[in-house]
């Protein structure tokens, strides 16, 4: 857990340090701010003795005038201070987010898979907002009530010491209740952004299944859901405010204590001839100014507390390091036949988990298809996931014409891999973007090709745009079989020596996975092809067969081998393709 300390340098480093200058602005119209609402307080003095008391009429004119230009610039200083302000704010948000984004994009997939979609966009948007109060509207209301409270307190003790003396005892008993409510606010904040999550980890699964929703008619079983953590959220967001506007009657009550016992001794001190009426007056307006930096200054320390618990859920978002990365001595592939052999290679999802692949040991030969069949979560998608090194084996080695793919830098071995998979991923772009995102280099003639190689042009000529027509979140408007030719176009678009199929012609009619498996030829020809497929098509095509069962190689050879020699095999044949 990172102490606060380290939190506030942290973000004056990463974060403020680069807008100093636009700070060090803010701060000099804070400073006019100050004078000029000091000097309403004071200008109150020479008004009412000169033009009530002894009615001299020579600054009749020029007091009023006085007056008006120091409201004129306290409203001009402020507007300035802020909006600054406000330009520094929106800065470090985007900053914010950008750091947070380009890490995510970054991390490892083991570190995405834990934590849902949702939990990080709700880190994206109501974390850093709390983040951009403290760094912006906390600063701000630092300087500019500080300097105000200040100002007003020199006017004071110019007036009359003694009643000034009484006053400022308003401002450590404001403290001592702001530090309490203080530490409830960090407490509600952290517990309104869990609700914020869920939320949203809500909202984004609700969108992603609105079909599913709709066939099961649970249309008011997820309006309650809604209406559950809406109310959630709600509930927190409301103790969050209630304990803000906490310091409103605290506020009211101590400032009414102030303004009698200041009443009651002012009348001693004027009878006394201690005091004149025109610095009472100019004293009461300089404390009736010093009650809103007072009460700003004293919610600042729940300003913080928000912030700071906000930073300590972002930062190490943004900190995380990669378990996945290049080794110091890293070096850039070099293939020649593309041949991938795993060497004893065992791996689990967790440190305690019972593992997901037990000493495997696989040989794919370069340029050839190798089939791996098996029961659901016999680890198959885990082999396959290994090789581009989404995930890393806890011990054992993979190689790629003898190199090891751990001391190879992973910019180079993903360039030379590509994956189809039955789960197709589509961003809500064009068709030619979308093909094109596995080479954006890519002409338009190449596009083109690689359509027609995939059989993609069959329909796209038939929509209204063409290859600029929009596809929708994740290629919603496309058939499952357009969507899978999409996605082989853009793994030819590639041209990757190493290509892996994971079950890419599932769940397609007969006469879309005959046109798919024509692609699938042309884009895996004279390539490594790893194929996890329960197809018959597909495995009699391949040039050796592994039998995966329960993370352990249990057989391999041809379809023709197999069938003689493994009753597994014939058995999942039997219950996989046959059916």
């Amino acid at each position: 857990m990172i102490n606060k300390t380290e939190i506030y340098k942290r973000l004056f480093r990463d974060y403020s340090k680069k807008y100093i200058d636009k700070i060090i602005l803010s701060i000099f119209f804070s400073v006019l701010v100050a004078g000029s609402t000091s000097s309403i307080a004071w200008l109150l003095d020479p008004a009412i003795k000169k033009l009530f008391i002894e009615k001299d009429q020579s600054l009749l004119i020029f007091i009023p005038l006085m007056i008006i230009l120091a409201f004129a610039t306290k409203g001009l200083s402020l507007y300035f201070a802020k909006a600054t302000m406000i330009g520094v704010g929106e800065s470090v948000k985007k900053k914010l987010q950008y750091d947070m984004v380009n890490n995510l994009i970054d991390t490892d997939t083991q570190i995405i898979d834990k934590k849902h979609s949702g939990k990080f966009i709700s880190n994206l948007t109501y974390d850093v907002t709390h983040i951009t109060n403290l760094l912006s509207n906390a600063i701000l209301t630092l300087f500019k009530d500080s300097l105000t409270l200040i100002g007003l307190l020199f006017v004071m003790f110019f007036q009359n010491w003694k009643l000034a003396l009484i006053s400022i005892v308003m401002i450590p008993l404001a403290s001592i209740s702001a530090k309490t409510l203080g530490k409830r606010i960090s407490k509600v904040t952290t517990e309104a952004q869990q609700k914020s999550g869920f939320l949203t980890t809500y909202l984004v699964e609700l969108f992603k299944n609105h079909k599913l929703v709709k066939i099961f008619q649970k249309e008011n079983y997820e309006k309650d859901r809604a209406d559950k953590y809406l109310k959630q959220l709600k509930e927190k967001s409301q103790k969050i405010q209630t304990v803000f506007v906490r310091m409103s009657p605290i506020m009211e009550v101590l400032t009414g204590i102030m303004i009698a016992i200041l009443i009651f001794y002012s009348g001693i001190l004027m009878s006394a001839g201690e005091l004149d009426i025109n610095n009472f007056f100019s004293f009461l307006a300089a404390m009736m100014l010093a009650y809103q930096p007072v009460r700003s200054l004293s919610t600042l320390n729940m300003v913080l507390n928000q912030g700071l618990s906000a930073a300590s859920r972002i930062l190490p978002i943004i900190d995380q390091e990669n378990l996945i990365k290049d080794a110091k001595d890293a070096k850039s592939i070099y293939l020649k036949n593309s041949d991938i052999h795993f060497k004893n290679v065992n791996f689990s999802y967790e440190i305690n988990e019972v593992k997901t692949l037990k000493s495997v040991n696989l040989e794919f030969e370069g340029g050839k298809m190798t089939s791996l069949v098996g029961h659901s979560g016999s680890g198959k998608s885990t082999i396959l996931n290994l090789i581009p090194r989404f995930y890393d084996a806890q011990s054992g080695d993979i190689t790629i014409d003898n190199q090891s793919i751990y001391k190879t830098k992973l910019s180079s071995l993903r360039s030379e891999i590509s994956l189809v998979s039955q789960e197709t991923t589509l961003f809500d772009d064009t068709i030619k973007n979308n093909i094109k995102y596995a080479n954006q280099t890519a002409s338009d003639d190449e596009v083109l090709e690689v359509a027609k190689l995939s059989f993609c042009d069959e329909f796209i000529s038939k929509l209204p745009n063409k290859f600029e027509t929009l596809i929708g979140e994740n290629g919603v408007r496309l058939s499952g079989g357009e969507k899978q030719r999409l996605s082989i176009a853009r793994a030819m678009l590639k041209k990757s020596s190493i290509i892996l199929l994971d079950e890419a012609t599932s769940s397609l009619d007969s006469e879309t996975e005959a046109k798919i498996q024509e692609a699938l030829k042309i884009l895996t020809k004279n390539k490594t092809t790893i194929v996890i497929a329960h197809r018959l098509s597909t495995i009699l095509n391949s040039n050796n067969i592994y039998l995966i069962d329960t993370g352990e190689v249990v057989d391999n050879g041809k379809h023709e081998i197999l069938m003689k020699k493994s009753k597994l095999y014939r058995s999942f044949y039997e219950k996989q393709i046959q059916k």
